[in-house]
């Protein structure tokens, strides 16, 4: 299942330790040239309002003790330094035996960067020149224009909207617009 594509992968470690996996496997991504194979590594965490003697602060809290997010291309080389990351036990989805592990859906992915607070780029968006959108993030939220660009590469689009009685264009990410029917 060896792929040219970066997907989402969960890594199993020892519970406690996913701060310490997280920066392991960073430095050896780094250390060992495989930073064109390994790109992001993300504990999981969100802010959880604690009370402690009469006190609430604020505190992160581990979403999924005992695994690791990584982003990466799943060749032999990048899952040898991967599961042999101190710290690290295994891959969720990897059935033993020199299997491949299955990689999560992006739809998953999402989920949690946006739990987390992170934005998250949208690349599935079907927009084309003259197509009618609606902004739905930013200084112009809640505003309609028309497509008269769009820049696949850097996920922007330039859309046409109306403002005091005049058309201008503003440049937008694809994640601030959605499509109209």
């Amino acid at each position: 299942m060896e792929t040219n594509e970066k997907r989402w992968y969960v890594l199993h470690t020892y519970s406690g330790y996913e701060n310490r996996v997280k920066s392991n496997l960073e430095s050896r991504a780094q250390s060992m040239g495989m930073e064109d194979y390994i790109f992001q590594v993300v504990v999981p965490e969100e802010t959880v309002r604690q009370v402690k003697d009469g006190q609430a602060k604020e505190v992160e809290e581990k979403t999924f003790p005992g695994y690791v997010l990584v982003e990466m291309v799943m060749t032999d080389q990048a899952w040898y330094v991967a599961r042999n990351t101190p710290g690290v036990t295994g891959f969720l989805g990897s059935h033993g035996g020199g299997s491949k592990p299955t990689p999560l859906l992006p739809e998953e992915v999402d989920r949690i960067l946006v739990r987390m607070g992170q934005d998250v780029a949208r690349t599935d968006i079907n927009v084309a020149v003259g197509d009618n959108i609606k902004i739905i993030a930013g200084a112009f939220a809640d505003l309609s224009g028309k497509v008269i660009e769009v820049d696949r590469d850097k996920l922007k689009l330039k859309v046409e909207i109306e403002m005091f009685g005049r058309l201008t264009t503003t440049e937008l990410d694809f994640n601030q617009i959605d499509t109209v029917e």
